[in-house]
């Protein structure tokens, strides 16, 4: 081979090599941003500036504008990454608490999820059309999590049958979207409370 073919086989080679970091550094910013953007939207709201979003994630603006060019798609990507969240969490539980007890801690999981989601419930409901797909997305995700946490403690004989999954999503979305509640304060017991509302007529107690 002639140097002149190694060096040149050797810059062709350069690009490739780095392309493994390029895309490691991007995903870090990218789960940054999102982080970041989660945190600021339940704080101030989905118009937070776009500076303050990038200054907390460690980034550049022009870095947000790269990754996200317009608002509807950040906030489109925090709510699907903390869907794609809550519901990962679903398997874990049930793989690692009895069923009852995975149920539990699962709808406190989900309570904390629409606490979370309350800065963005304005976007939400806006009427803009880049937001339509996300009620479809949470009900698709959502629903099949909590029917196969709730089959698993009907069978266990710690929740009574008959419980709509998508029904108890609701209920529970409305008592956490309640204004005048507090997060950490009335919404968390007025949601022990539908739970324990689950046990009744069923044959043994919920562990939680």
């Amino acid at each position: 081979m002639r140097m002149g073919d190694e060096a040149e086989n050797h810059q062709e080679s350069a690009p490739q090599e780095e392309m493994p970091r390029v895309r490691a550094d991007a995903r870090r910013n990218e789960d940054a941003l999102l982080e970041a953007a989660k945190a600021i939207f339940s704080e101030s709201g989905v118009d937070a500036p776009a500076r303050e979003i990038a200054s907390r994630a460690g980034v550049g603006v022009g870095t947000l504008y790269r990754r996200f060019p317009s608002r509807a798609e950040l906030v489109i990507a925090v709510f699907k990454r903390e869907v794609d969240t809550c519901t990962a969490e679903a398997a874990v539980l049930a793989e690692n608490h009895p069923a009852g007890e995975a149920l539990t801690l699962w709808l406190r999981r989900y309570t904390k999820f629409i606490a979370t989601k309350r800065g963005l419930a304005q976007a939400l409901h806006s009427g803009d059309p880049a937001f339509q797909g996300l009620p479809d997305y949470f009900r698709q995700n959502f629903e099949p999590a909590l029917t196969r946490l709730l089959d698993a403690a009907v069978e266990a004989g710690v929740v009574r049958p008959g419980i709509e999954p998508y029904e108890l999503l609701r209920a529970i979305g409305n008592l956490a979207s309640i204004k005048t509640a507090a997060p950490d304060g009335e919404t968390p017991v007025m949601v022990e409370l539908l739970i324990d509302g689950l046990r009744f007529g069923a044959g043994k107690d919920m562990a939680g």
